[in-house]
């Protein structure tokens, strides 16, 4: 069929045609902000799930809908060694900046900004003279300490968008990079817009350990977050995402080459989207059949192979990926670390560096105490694949 018309979007955080499965977690993150907006309490959001299951489009549909609830939407990706700091200061001087153009919030934006000033300085953030006529105001966001300057901020932002009748969303995708104490930091931020009721709310994404992670660095955390799974969806769902693009652009798929790619992509967001695309572009329509479909099968596998997969391997050094071949040895997870040293003839407790080495990477996770399995779907099944 004309490729031009193709509907399916297998990018990395491509909005798929048909957002399938969320509406929960959406119409929670829209009260939220309805919420937060009118001076309600609000809970913040964590979306955990494996790669590819969709987190990075739900953050943006989340703040599309915060743009339509009257919150001012910043997001950002958390990435491995930079520090929250850095991070966040230009989103929230940018903030401010709107915010200080607001008649009734102006002086406690200005104020803000005179804040973010001396945070700048304190923790030496290169500001490139944008704020050369902003004096520091002494004794605002200037500790050095993020666990106290952060809330002063975030609560600077918070009192300047309440006098506007606004909010402050903010996206923060991939939280498992963030350090123990820049997530305590924004944990504490948070929980303090929570206690004086201000509109302020985080929705953050990241690995299923982000919840453990949160609790870690702050015990309350377990209570000041939603932790929604973002994770396969169910029958009914994947047969939506596949089936109704196709019936918008006035084509149709069989009902067996439909429930071949949902069965056999166990309805993972990102491989529903990678075989529909392939099998749309190999059929020769206006109908997609499981011949189509299984055609498309292997050409699915080598697009994945050498990109979804090849790129998590490839961070991976010879030792650590000596560590998850033996997992994927053992069949599919969760795997007992004590069967991992098995395979790989290695006393249990030579490794832990490299065991947290490869978690520090993002590609495996521990589901419970001694057992770790992959953050990627179906990964197991790619390591095999190499042999």
């Amino acid at each position: 069929m004309d490729p031009y018309r193709n509907p399916f979007a297998p990018g990395a955080g491509s909005r798929p045609p048909e957002l399938a499965g969320r509406d929960l977690i959406l119409e929670a993150a829209r009260i939220a902000c309805g919420r937060a907006v009118n001076g309600r309490s609000a809970r913040s959001i964590m979306l955990l799930g494996l790669r590819g299951t969709g987190k990075t489009v739900l953050l943006n549909e989340i703040g599309k809908i915060a743009k339509e609830e009257g919150l001012f939407v910043s997001k950002v990706e958390a990435p491995e060694r930079e520090s929250l700091a850095r991070l966040l200061y230009p989103e929230m001087r940018k903030v401010m900046r709107a915010l200080s153009s607001v008649e009734v919030a102006k002086q406690i934006a200005n104020r803000g900004l005179k804040g973010l000033r001396s945070f700048a300085s304190i923790f030496k953030i290169d500001i490139g003279g944008i704020e050369i006529g902003v004096e520091p105001e002494p004794g605002l966001a200037d500790s050095g300490n993020l666990q106290y300057d952060l809330p002063d901020l975030f609560t600077v932002i918070g009192e300047a968008a309440q006098a506007a009748g606004k909010g402050w969303i903010l996206l923060i995708d991939e939280v498992q990079y963030l350090t123990e104490a820049d997530l305590s930091a924004l944990i504490v931020s948070i929980h303090r817009m929570s206690q004086e009721g201000l509109p302020v709310l985080l929705v953050g994404a990241g690995l299923p350990q982000v919840a453990r992670l949160a609790g870690e660095a702050k015990s309350y955390a377990e209570r000041l977050f939603l932790y929604p799974e973002v994770g396969a969806l169910d029958q009914p769902s994947a047969a939506q995402a596949v089936q109704k693009p196709i019936l918008e652009e006035q084509a149709s798929i069989d009902t067996a080459a439909l429930d071949s790619i949902v069965d056999r992509t166990q309805g993972y967001p990102f491989f529903l989207q990678e075989w529909a695309s392939t099998a749309w572009n190999n059929a020769e329509g206006p109908e997609i059949t499981a011949d189509d479909v299984e055609h498309s099968y292997s050409e699915t596998l080598a697009s994945l192979d050498a990109g979804f997969f090849r790129v998590r391997i490839d961070r991976l050094t010879p030792s650590e990926v000596q560590f998850v071949k033996a997992m994927s040895t053992l069949g599919d997870g969760p795997y007992a670390i004590a069967d991992v040293a098995k395979v790989m003839g290695r006393p249990q407790s030579s490794l832990g560096p490299t065991r947290a080495n490869i978690i520090s990477k993002g590609m495996i996770y521990s589901t419970d105490h001694g057992y770790l399995n992959f953050t990627v779907p179906l990964f197991a099944e790619f390591m095999r694949r190499q042999e």
